[in-house]
């Protein structure tokens, strides 16, 4: 069988992640996010039929979106792959929600993008497909930028895309649109749903991404500001932010570790006083610090917590000192273990730095057993 042609990147044994283009483009919709997720995940992403790579006799007119995500299928089977994340923009949001509603066993989370679970009524998509089988994409295609893109915006090589698709496997893929709709099957989707909207979406405006969290029991709705239709060539990093927090990767367990070890009550402060000039800082320190050195097996907590004391007494950061003194007991740490530590940087950090630090544990260890220092 012919399969859709695909791009692999990532470890072979990392969770795998199905990345669905929308109508017009190719996977290069996704060049800007997918190297970033596949750091931790397998990530395969894919070309509709008579885009991009893939041949146009693999979709006929009058197909389904119910074709589209058997082809998915058979590519998923042909990988190896029998279980998945997947995320997808439009057309390929679109896959997404039918393979969560019919094929709910093959999928572990979905994220639907700029999409729908129903794309306006059958006629619009009925004249766009007998346009473009009348004349081809050469004009659908110079008003790309306007349906895609915020205004002053563009992505050239998607345009190119757009203009290079075979008009027959285009049109087809818009008979798929005019014939789907899936909104009173939305409240069957039991997998967790991340559904990102774009505020300036022409296409598929938040009010369609509302619908489905609005029906969808376990999901997430996300608005991007300043963002149209193609959201991950248009807005990257908020797409990656997105997508990284659902499908779990290290910002996602690193949250959960930063609350077991500092603490709620200072998560829950450090999170409420953040900004949007923050908001990336705050999701390093979860994903870097938190979801990848603190989760490692190499080293127990506590010992972490030995190590990140000595480090922090030797650059005299004793704010950090204190919230890391109240994780080092939430960590096991004893008050004489603690003490040892700073004892032994006396010696390696210098005497006056183990002094600030004594005091600084004194009064949170004093706070922490509720006694005046």
């Amino acid at each position: 069988m012919t399969l859709l042609n695909h791009r692999t990147e990532g470890p072979a044994s990392a969770p795998p992640l199905l990345l669905g283009p929308s109508l017009g483009t190719s996977y290069a919709l996704w060049d800007k996010v997918a190297p970033e997720l596949s750091v931790t995940h397998r990530v395969v992403r894919w070309d509709l039929p008579g885009h991009g790579g893939s041949a146009a006799g693999l979709i006929e007119a009058g197909a389904t979106v119910g074709d589209l995500a058997d082809l998915v299928l058979a590519l998923a089977d042909s990988l190896g792959v029998e279980r998945f994340a997947y995320a997808g923009v439009s057309l390929g949001g679109a896959v997404g929600l039918y393979l969560a509603v019919h094929r709910p066993e093959r999928l572990s989370s979905l994220a639907v993008i700029c999409s729908s679970a129903h794309f306006n009524g059958a006629k619009p998509w009925e004249e766009r497909a007998a346009l473009v089988r009348r004349e081809g994409l050469a004009g659908l295609a110079e008003g790309a930028d306007a349906r895609w893109f915020t205004p002053g915006f563009t992505v050239p090589e998607l345009v190119r895309d757009h203009r290079d698709a075979d008009p027959d496997a285009y049109a087809a893929c818009c008979d798929a649109l005019a014939a789907f709709d899936l909104r009173d099957r939305l409240s069957e989707i039991a997998v967790p749903a991340l559904l990102v909207a774009g505020r300036e979406d022409p296409a598929t405006p938040p009010a369609h991404l509302r619908e489905i969290a609005d029906a969808v029991p376990d999901s997430t709705l996300v608005e991007l500001p300043g963002a149209s239709h193609l959201a991950p060539a248009q807005c990257p990093e908020a797409v990656l932010t997105a997508l990284r927090a659902h499908f779990g990767g290290p910002a996602g367990r690193g949250m959960e570790v930063r609350r077991e070890v500092l603490g709620d009550t200072h998560v829950d402060r450090a999170q409420s006083k953040q900004t949007p000039f923050t908001a990336r800082f705050q999701d390093f320190i979860s994903r870097y610090a938190w979801g990848e050195i603190w989760t490692d097996p190499t080293l127990s907590r506590r010992e972490r917590s030995m190590i990140t004391l000595t480090a922090l007494v030797a650059h005299g950061h004793y704010d950090e000192l204190a919230m890391h003194v109240r994780a080092a007991r939430r960590n096991g740490l004893t008050p004489e273990e603690i003490g040892a530590v700073l004892l032994q940087t006396a010696v390696y950090c210098g005497v006056p730095a183990a002094n600030s630090a004594f005091a600084t544990a004194q009064r949170v260890l004093a706070e922490e057993d509720g006694t005046a220092g």
